[in-house]
């Protein structure tokens, strides 16, 4: 199964969008899955179901971080280097939806949702390109990654 398959499989299964994304590449990450789907669990929703960042795109940006990122108090071309992988991915998604902002994407006019999470139904899937949006970032995380070998 694809990556994109899997983070949309995760998705179906009741996960958020930035669990779905990171747990479908957690096979080549030094962290428990638990740990990890715990660490993506504030993201979905954009942020808390703030709609802010999409969760998707929060996921990559952690996986990034754990594969490539830095781990001290660097600043100048180390911390610079890590912001240009981070931006390069928020580009390659913006390119696809037009945004990495959730409401935007969903055509929402809240800026901050309520805090409960709607039903997973076949309505909630028919009426949320989500699942989708979760595969595309997928597939650029994976393509990043094939690309830019892991040191």
């Amino acid at each position: 199964m694809s990556r994109r398959e899997q983070a949309m499989n995760n998705f179906k299964k009741g996960y958020n969008c930035s669990q779905s994304l990171v747990l479908a590449f957690s096979d080549i990450l030094p962290i428990d899955t638990e740990v990890l789907s715990k660490m993506a669990s504030s993201f979905g929703g954009g942020m808390g179901r703030l709609r802010e960042v999409c969760g998707s795109v929060s996921g990559m940006f952690m996986i990034a971080g754990i594969l490539y990122g830095y781990d001290g108090p660097q600043t100048g071309e180390v911390k610079a280097n890590h912001y240009a992988r981070i931006q390069e991915l928020a580009h390659k998604f913006e390119e696809e939806h037009g945004s990495i902002i959730c409401r935007e994407m969903l055509g929402l006019d809240v800026k901050h949702d309520i805090p409960i999470p709607e039903a997973r139904t076949e309505e909630y899937y028919k009426k949320r390109p989500c699942a989708e949006i979760i595969g595309d970032a997928a597939e650029i995380l994976e393509k990043y990654i094939k690309e830019n070998p892991i040191k």
